[in-house]
């Protein structure tokens, strides 16, 4: 009964933060105008401006802020308790990351969606800005690198994924078409999600559907390090592809299944009504192995679940992505903070799967238990993925021994699969007591994982383009006073010329790009450069490990800087905060609910980092992971005392035609 009451009061929880909290940041302190022309209108290119409804602007963003962080955060979280996890993702998602997501994405749609790395050089200081550019490179050096991996450790654990995964390509184009050619987006979205869920039942009923690499390729190049290629050769073409053919409808599609598997999720809870199998709290669980390293439960519990609760990545995604997608500001509130509340309710179902439904073992149309290691797919060890429950006896069977089978240590360094396992798992049994099919189920939540760092990847790619751009100083936002004609390019004059064009006749206008006359800077202006860079920069920090390996074990060479990801991307987050609060303060408007936030995460992220560098000085073949460890440090301490120099002098509200 416990996991029914935390799901709806979750739930309900939420729904009531949303029409209250939320109202209160639109209404008073972001000051939403449904009448002012977004970005998405103004600079409309048909590429990544481009003006889309709610609903699959949502969908873009929730399928881009989510991945896998909601599910894999909470899922290694738990291990100190399910009652610190639970509350830091209730609390966290309603007063820290929603308020963060809504503020990166009004603030840059007021800024004709410059993304919140560039703005900082506006908001507090033109050095700001590019020590800022540099935490977002690497982090998203980090997040592309890292997914190939992600992806193809799934695809190996979950067969049954991959056709699903790639289906959605050709689904997601034609839905794209359909929508484009006027076809009602609802009835679209519908077919195109029937169509994925019948590749998921070919894929977990039928072995031809389950696609395994041959041994002639597998002989030459590692399964990692084979799906990392062909991942990223995909979103090249998925980054500089104009947004509405491929990145929207795919996402939106991902909306639609995160819907239905939050639904089975939810229907299998109050169905079986698991009880409780974890430890409540437990802030000193025991290393996996003698003398190994555990983190302590502060503040590490706030590095460790970032997605779900705050994320610095959402920042991005917000104003470099949604922004420009946005057809008025009406939408904000549901996209920006609507969004974050969604992904936390997901990792709160996260947290009841892998503490709850993880204890119901395999339940058979009779409701017998079988034993539990039925459940699991076929774990072979290798360098990448440990298997959970090696050591698992012939009579343990269920309940809370199922639980500390896994979380009997901390297991968050014991590879992706161990990490995945209590989830998807847990969440498989539940949705079984619906009676659909074993097979099925875990196909379903392979799939719904996979698609998530699909499209974070996506999302990634593109954004790295952009920053990469704007680092070069080839921002695609530098812009002139001369208005362009839309249909031909010809200069037209000044700011809001009105005659027709003289060439075409054509009234429709765009504000001109500054032609950059730097040459790096002309380099990168161009989407096909600038995505190059990011995808071969990925290639290679992904493959670094060839030439210790050789390409047959090669593919996880971006393991080499996972370690500090997580402190990277919450200290990406606190400094976005900073970058709001200082935008609130000109603005004279109430700071405080950014700037509390904004303490908070700076203050852990800090803490945590210092010690990872610790434990980095004292460990060997640790140094470059302890030379990243100062730079960040040392990047915070810089930006914080900008900014704080900044406020001090009380600067003048900025101008109203840019707020």
């Amino acid at each position: 009964m416990d996991t029914v009451l935390i799901a709806l009061g979750s739930l309900v929880l939420y729904i009531v933060a949303y029409r209250t909290y939320g109202r209160y940041l639109a209404r008073r302190i972001f000051r939403i105008d449904p009448d002012r022309t977004a970005p998405a209108v103004e600079l409309e290119d048909g590429v990544d401006f481009v003006p889309s409804p709610k609903s699959m602007v949502f969908g873009h963003h929730f399928t881009s802020i989510a991945g896998t962080g909601p599910i894999v955060g909470p899922a290694v979280a738990v291990v100190w308790g399910w009652v610190p996890a639970l509350v830091w993702v209730l609390v966290g998602s309603i007063v820290m990351g929603a308020v963060h997501d809504f503020g990166s994405l009004i603030i840059s749609m007021r800024h004709r969606g410059r993304t919140i790395a560039d703005l900082a050089g506006d908001v507090v200081t033109p050095r700001v800005r590019v020590l800022f550019l540099l935490v977002v490179v690497m982090g998203l050096w980090i997040v592309l690198a890292i997914f190939g991996l992600v992806i193809a450790v799934i695809f190996r654990l979950y067969p049954s994924s991959v056709l699903p995964v790639f289906a959605q390509i050709p689904i997601a184009i034609g839905l794209g078409v359909w929508v484009r050619r006027g076809g009602n987006l609802i009835v679209g979205g519908l077919i195109s999600v029937a169509l994925m869920y019948a590749t998921i039942w070919l894929g977990a009923n039928y072995e031809w559907a389950q696609l395994t690499l041959p041994a002639v390729i597998t002989d030459k190049v590692s399964p990692v390090a084979f799906w990392t290629l062909i991942l990223l050769v995909y979103v090249f073409f998925a980054s500089v592809l104009p947004v509405q053919v491929l990145l929207q409808p795919r996402d939106f599609i991902n909306a639609w299944q995160l819907i239905v598997a939050m639904g089975l999720l939810l229907a299998g809870l109050l169905v079986a009504r698991p009880p409780i199998v974890a430890d409540a709290i437990n802030m000193t669980p025991e290393p996996a192995t003698p003398g190994g390293f555990v983190p302590p439960f502060v503040p590490f519990l706030f590095v460790t679940i970032a997605c779900g609760a705050i994320s610095g990545f959402h920042c991005l995604v917000a104003s470099g992505c949604s922004s420009r997608q946005l057809r008025t500001e009406g939408d904000a509130q549901a996209v920006g903070y609507g969004a974050m509340l969604t992904e936390g309710f997901l990792a709160t179902l996260v947290i009841l799967a892998c503490c709850a439904g993880i204890g119901l073992g395999t339940v058979d149309m009779d409701g017998a238990y079988q034993r539990w290691e039925e459940s699991m797919p076929d774990l072979s060890p290798d360098a990448l993925v440990v298997p959970p429950f090696d050591q698992f006896v012939e009579d343990l069977s269920y309940g809370s021994t199922a639980w500390h089978a896994h979380y009997a240590a901390w297991g968050g360094d014991g590879g992706l699969g161990n990490n995945l396992a209590p989830f998807i798992t847990g969440a498989a049994n539940c949705i079984e007591t619906l009676g659909l099919p074993h097979a099925f189920a875990i196909a379903v939540m392979g799939v719904f994982v996979a698609s998530f760092a699909a499209t974070t990847l996506d999302s990634a790619t593109r954004l790295q383009r952009y920053v990469i751009a704007e680092l070069a100083g080839a921002g695609s936002m530098r812009l002139t006073s001369e208005e362009l004609c839309r249909a031909c390019g010809y200069t037209c004059g000044g700011l809001h010329a009105t005659a027709p064009c003289p060439e075409c006749g054509s009234t429709e206008r765009e504000l001109a790009r500054e032609n950059p006359t730097n040459p790096v800077s002309r380099f990168f202006a161009n989407r096909y450069a600038a995505t190059s860079v990011a995808v071969l920069t990925a290639a290679l920090l992904a493959l670094s490990d060839v030439p210790s390996k050789g390409l047959a074990q090669a593919g996880a060479g971006g393991l080499m800087l996972w370690p500090v990801f997580g402190a990277t991307n919450q200290l990406l987050g606190g400094l976005a905060l900073l970058v709001v609060t200082v935008w609130l303060v000109k603005q004279q408007r109430p700071a405080w609910v950014t700037a509390l936030p904004m303490l908070f995460m700076l203050a852990m992220t800090g803490w945590a980092i210092v010690l990872l560098a610790q434990g980095f000085a004292s460990a060997e073949g640790k140094a470059h992971l302890l030379v990243v460890s100062i730079a960040m440090l040392a990047l915070e301490a810089w930006i914080v005392i900008e900014a704080c120099v900044l406020v001090r002098t009380r600067p003048r509200k900025v101008a109203t035609s840019s707020a």
